[in-house]
């Protein structure tokens, strides 16, 4: 078994993301919107939305593997500004599956990490 060890949790229930969506500060881009929200506790929380808009089954898997790698790479760099935890909800649009990892990585350092105080 490897040591690879996930920095971030996985939102899951419907509860979380319906708090998200009501309370929590959003981010627009032409890839994605960004929900975001402070939260006590020891690691960042990620959650995806692929809606039927994006595409087909394979479209809306590539979108949330693209965001999903995005913001693991970025986690570390989340960390080291801040010593707060957030909770982030990405909407994926229909733009997000035909982008590349990296541009959706300068997208969230660009929008994302400026606001992360």
């Amino acid at each position: 078994m490897s040591d690879f060890k996930k920095r971030y949790t996985v939102i899951k229930s419907n509860r979380d993301f319906s708090f998200l969506f009501k309370k929590g500060e959003s981010i627009v881009t032409y890839a994605f919107v960004c929900y975001m929200r402070p939260r006590r506790g020891g690691k960042n929380r990620l959650g995806i939305v692929t809606g039927k808009k994006v595409g087909n089954a394979v479209k809306r898997n590539r979108a949330r593997r693209i965001i999903r790698e995005a913001f693991r790479l970025l986690d570390p760099v989340m960390k080291e500004k801040t010593q707060k935890r957030y909770d982030f909800v990405f909407v994926a649009r229909s733009k997000t599956p035909s982008l590349k990892t990296g541009q959706i990585c300068s997208l969230i350092r660009k929008n994302i990490l400026s606001k992360l105080s």
